[in-house]
């Protein structure tokens, strides 16, 4: 049964949402096992029941012609894994029947006095139809059915009463937890005692997926099965009730685990202090103290639910040897926290690599050596563990920053100068640039005045938001559904459609399952763990059955593994061999790696040919691996397993504790279909990567596997870099011609490696930038392997290396081409680029998102052209290009960060990938101002009424260079697995991505909109329609998209996809137009809120794009234009005024005088008369 579509970005509007897959591999470990139940039974068993206590999963096979009360008849397993995987894995196992049923949320309920109180965590169990009967109340058990009852009306989610029918279980139902859960473990046993039920509902068979509340990740994998016959009672399933041995020791159950939550607790949390960084006293009691404080700052802030408990430092090898443990499995590719002197785009700002929508995990989080040293910058940023909670947010919750550099200013609703920030209550000031000013002075011309700023009240009342500015000493929580704004133009609303961050927060898989510690109690403050990497040590663990002798899969692993110990591997490496099919062996001890006929020593033991055994035993290589490593320290701490077989293996889950507790990585590579189907949890457990290798002849993805393991130190400038890798079918008197750029950044001990199938070479001239030509004559040739390698001493010259292979042979074969080199220059670090999926299976009709991170050090590399190529066990390779857009599956535009769907599913099975990148010769743009998720710096605070101005920030600003040459780069990005794939074509399932860049700007009467294309099918081909809506109601348009006011689009026609969009109508048709407001909304409104989604050919619509606002009567920004205006008009009237009533007040008193004079004068005359 194939899942019904669901995407994270609202792909598709399903009613029932699917929980990611995090689970590698468990799918297939889950049907193995149940194959195997089945073929040791002389009758069929089928699932009764799947009962979850925490991730330990255990089935029940019940015999169908027994009871379930006769003993022997159960069939328990306990198995680990991901619900959704385990439910595919029960309906897809050939010979066992699919069951009927549903999945209920099943809690244990403790009563105290009235009040229930849940004991337990979440189980979830899948139940048969005909099992699941209503009841009125239930003292021991909650269980949830989220299905759709046909006799009975039953809304979504709704917590109905159940119990089991009594013929189904009559005994006890009994759960076993391990010590890392004892506290929240219900009881030994809980009995489900009969009583009277009632009416019996049918319920249609399970049809739909269902989103049941739960975890969705597993950290435990370790499965043994144990199977027994019984003969005295018959053809019956019987086999031991399965040990989860993990569960015996809380040492193994985070062994491999990574970063996890428990009991409120974060576990596992690595940070790495990259080797360019010099050993600094202060640098690590500086990270302890961040950490320290940021683990009781969180633990309010979240209201006290999580915190951090244990944490590793992973020390660089290029410090000198303290009382540092030795590392197991970490390293510095897999640390969630790095510490580097490198500058990005953001100079010293804190950063988290965030490359999926929101609610998604990121990458890493990453600080200076700088920001942590000197505590002049923590005015502008606040206090580190301040800053760090800031951080972890985006990192693990997925929320995005309340503050946009880009757009300080808004005008909100009611046609008011708005500061963008979260909450509202922040306070502060207009600042110009000789001082304080009103803030209609920031607004000239439509247009925010620059150099104008808002300075922040450094005493603030409010206590949040810690995603807007976690310097203030009031902020202490996260913005809320009441605190948060809606209106600003930041990334947290564009993003995330306008939820709080509070409201992501708790909807994360941290939250969904955990409750507030009680009591007033502080967590205890986390305990720290330095750990150090010692020598490298590698061991080879190379598959010589029978299988490898088909498709020439030897003869490829023979030429990667030359080219590995010869060019890959770095120098003093203790490098060791091993071999196996049904017996493992022996090839080579450690050997140190110190000059070249070291590497031609190992070279001398790798296998010659097949054996003719056609069994395969992983467990019995990986234990000759293990005694190789061993030797060295006495432990496989810190060592490399490198496991490559393409055969079948039964048994695999055998080692897989052993694995688990080695403290070695695993590196897998499987070659061809018929490699045992979950070789990639040995990968998974011990945190290594996967590859696969298809059976084609003209692919070089073995070599592409080799290429892509380093030491993993993150020194990339003694890493070899990847160039160039093709390969061809070549007929006979063909040829095989291209070029390949060697830029200014790498150079040093550049390789070209060409292959061939045949006995004989084929002819190879080369020629550098200069016209130097070099031949067949100047390779070292290895006619066993067939391989020729050519060594460039120095620093190979940058531009433009031209290659021509000539196949000579008279039948056509397969030529190889393939480039590596190291950084020319220690002070300049090379172009990179690094390339993974979002996940690392699916299931059709699910898409996978594929990525490539190109940059040059942090510096994101812009306008690159980036190809993926993916290749399916037996179909065609499939070439698709990655953009950096900020549209589709590409979240944030121009971070260097390339993206894509990728559904063109052709088979089941595996698919390998692999990355290139070419840049033109041009100006290349390193950096700019990039919207990404950092911490605010504040220029200044006002304090007691006076401004105080922060240090200036150190600015990288825009960083051009001149690429004369351009650049290539090639990069595997590993294997990922493909499930539920139709023989038969299907129908359209894949409806145009959500847009996420649209923008408003209104220029007179109009408002003009703009966005990047979708397509016809997620993000390729072309729409059919769009369909954009308007409403003076921000909640209505966000909560009912669908009777908003439809605006005319009958003239606007889809663009290819990534093309971008622009369309214009007018805001008078809305201004007066009535709409329903909610209750409690203005009728009156200066602003119109809207949104749009495509339409395809089928009516498959997309999820609503980011809603925009645009202010629709008189510009407030001109309001202030205008005040001015009538002010000097007033004034100049009363100061024309007041002069005209001054001259008349002059002349009406002149004219007084004068009448006096003159009457005084008549009587003098008349008195002397």
């Amino acid at each position: 049964m194939a899942m019904p579509p669901d995407y994270m970005d609202g792909g598709i509007t399903s009613k029932h949402e699917i929980p990611e897959d995090t689970v590698r591999g468990t799918s297939d470990l889950v049907r193995n096992m149940l194959g195997n139940v089945h073929r040791h039974t002389e009758e069929g068993c089928f699932p009764l029941a799947v009962l979850a206590w925490e991730t330990f999963w255990k089935v029940i096979l019940l015999h169908p012609r027994r009871h379930q009360r006769e003993k022997g008849n159960q069939v328990k397993v306990l198995i680990v894994g991901n619900w959704a995987s385990i439910w595919d894995a029960i309906r897809s196992t050939p010979g066992v029947p699919p069951p009927v049923g549903h999945l209920c949320r099943v809690s244990v309920v403790r009563r105290e006095g009235r009040k229930k109180k849940y004991s337990a965590r979440p189980q979830v169990w899948l139940l048969r139809a005909e099992s699941v009967l209503r009841h009125k109340i239930s003292k021991e058990w909650k269980i949830s059915c989220p299905t759709v009852i046909q006799e009975e009306a039953q809304p979504q989610n709704r917590q109905v009463w159940y119990r089991l029918e009594k013929k189904d279980l009559q005994r006890q139902v009994s759960f076993r937890s391990t010590p890392d859960f004892a506290k929240k473990a219900p009881p030994s046993s809980q009995t489900l005692s009969p009583s009277k039920f009632g009416k019996k509902l049918s319920a249609s068979p399970l049809t739909t997926w269902h989103n049941v509340p739960g975890r969705t990740s597993v950290t435990e994998s370790e499965v043994f099965l144990n199977m027994t016959h019984r003969d005295s009672e018959g053809p019956v399933c019987s086999l031991k009730f399965v040990t989860l041995l993990v569960a015996l020791s809380p040492e193994f159950l985070f062994l491999g685990a990574g970063l996890q939550l428990r009991d409120s607790g974060y576990d596992g949390l690595l940070i790495a202090v990259n080797p360019q960084v010099s050993e600094d006293q202060n640098l690590i009691p500086n990270i302890k103290e961040m950490i320290t404080e940021a683990s009781f700052y969180l633990f309010n802030a979240t209201k006290r639910r999580v915190f951090f408990r244990n944490v590793k430092i992973l020390i660089p090898a290029t410090w000198k040897a303290s009382n540092y443990s030795k590392v197991k499995q970490e390293s510095y590719e897999k640390a969630n926290v790095i510490v580097t002197d490198w500058y990005g785009a953001r100079g010293d700002d804190p950063y988290t690599l965030q490359y999926r929508g929101c609610g998604k995990e990121g990458k890493y989080i990453h600080f200076t050596s700088e920001f942590l040293l000197n505590d002049g910058l923590i005015a502008g940023y606040g206090s580190r563990g301040r800053v760090f909670v800031h951080e972890w947010a985006h990192f693990r919750w997925g929320v995005f920053d309340e503050y946009n550099n880009d757009k300080p200013f808004y005008i909100n609703g009611q046609s008011q100068i708005e500061v963008t920030r979260c909450s509202s209550d922040i306070t502060g000031i207009f600042v110009c640039e000789k001082g304080p000013c009103p803030q209609e002075n920031c607004i000239i011309s439509k247009i925010f005045q620059e150099g104008c700023m808002f300075i922040y009240n450094s005493t603030q009342n409010a206590t949040s938001s810690i995603m807007f500015m976690q310097s203030l000493s009031s902020v202490v929580e996260f913005c809320n559904a009441s605190t948060h704004n809606q209106e600003a133009p930041n990334p947290q609303n564009q993003m995330c459609s306008l939820r709080s961050v509070w409201d992501v927060i708790t909807g994360s898989d941290d939250f969904s399952n955990s409750l507030p510690m009680s009591g007033t109690e502080l967590p205890p403050p986390p305990t720290f763990s330095l750990v150090q990497a010692g020598d490298r040590v590698v061991c080879l663990v190379l598959d010589v059955s029978s299988k490898m002798a088909e498709a020439g899969r030897l003869l490829q692993l023979q030429q990667a593994a030359e080219f590995y110990l010869m060019q890959i591997v770095e120098i003093h490496t203790f490098v060791g061999i091993a071999s196996f099919h049904s017996k493992g062996e022996i090839r080579a001890q450690l050997h140190q790696i110190n000059n070249s006929d070291d590497r031609k020593l190992l070279v001398s033991h790798l296998p010659v040919t097949a054996s003719a055994e056609a069994e395969t035993s992983v467990c019995s290589g990986l234990k000759k691996g293990f005694e190789v490593v061993e030797k060295l320290n006495g432990k496989a701490f810190g060592s490399v397993m490198i496991l490559v077989t393409s055969g079948d293996d039964d048994h695999i889950t055998n080692c897989f504790l052993t694995a688990l507790s080695s403290g070695s990585t695993i590196h897998t590579i499987a070659l061809g279909s018929s490699t045992v189907k979950n070789l990639e949890e040995l990968s998974r457990l011990t945190g290594g990567l996967k590859f696969f290798v298809p059976d084609k002849s003209n692919s070089n993805s073995m070599i592409d596997a080799f290429s892509r393991i380093s030491s993993g130190t993150g020194d990339i400038f003694q890493q070899p870099i990847q160039l160039e890798s093709t390969g061809e079918n070549v007929k006979p008197q063909h040829q095989l011609k291209n070029t390949v750029t060697v830029d200014d950044s790498v150079g040093n001990d550049t390789t070209f490696l060409v292959t061939w199938q045949t006995s004989g070479p084929p002819e190879v001239v080369l020629f550098d930038p200069n016209g130097r030509k070099y031949s067949m004559d100047d390779f070292i040739t290895n006619l066993a392997f067939r391989t020729a390698r050519l060594w460039i001493p120095g620093t190979a010259k940058p531009g433009l290396w031209t290659y021509t292979l000539n196949n000579t042979h008279h039948s056509p074969q397969a030529l190889k081409v393939t480039v590596t080199s190291r950084a020319s220059r220690p002070a300049m670090p090379p172009a990179t680029v690094e390339a993974f999926v979002e996940r690392d299976s699916t299931h059709f009709p699910h898409p996978l998102m594929i990525y490539a991170i190109v940059r040059k050090g942090f510096h994101p590399i812009l306008n690159a052209t980036v190809t993926a190529t993916i290749e399916p066990e037996t179909a065609d390779p499939v070439m698709l290009k990655l953009f950096d857009d900020g549209a589709g599956a590409d979240v944030i535009k121009n971070d260097g960060i390339y993206s894509r769907y990728f559904f063109s599913f052709a088979v089941n099975g595996r698919y390998s990938l692999k990355v290139h990148v070419n840049r033109s010769p041009s100006i290349s743009t390193l950096a700019h101002s990039i919207p990404g998720s950092h911490a605010m710096y504040v220029p200044g605070y006002i304090t007691n009424g006076n401004i105080q101005m922060n240090a200036p920030r150190k600015s990288v600003g825009r960083s051009e260079e001149e690429q004369k040459w351009g650049f290539s780069r090639v990069s595997s990005g590993g294997s990922f697995s493909v499930l539920g794939v139709p023989a038969d074509p299907h129908p359209d399932v894949f409806p145009p991505c959500k847009i996420i860049d649209l923008e408003a700007v209104k220029e007179e009467e109009e408002v003009v909109l703009s966005w990047t294309a979708p397509g016809e099918d997620l993000d390729q081909g072309k729409a059919n329609s769009y369909e954009i809506r308007v409403s003076k109601s921000l909640q209505k348009i966000q909560d009912d998209f669908s009777n908003a006011i439809l605006v005319n689009t009958s003239k606007l026609n889809p663009q290819q996809a990534g093309t971008k969009e622009i369309f214009k109508f007018s805001s008078e048709l809305f201004t007066n137009r009535p709409e329903h407001q909610p209750d409690g909304e203005a009728q009156k409104s200066h602003k119109i809120y809207m949104a749009i989604r495509a339409v395809d050919r089928n009516s498959l619509k997309s999820a609503v794009s980011n809603i925009v606002q645009a202010s629709l009567l008189i510009l407030p920004n001109s309001s202030p234009v205008l005040a001015r205006d009538d002010l000097i008009l007033k004034g100049v009237l009363t100061a024309v005024g007041i002069i005209g009533i001054i001259c008349l007040t002059i002349v009406v008193t002149h004219c007084v005088l004068n009448r006096k004079k003159r009457a005084g004068k008549k009587e003098n005359e008349t008195k002397l008369l």
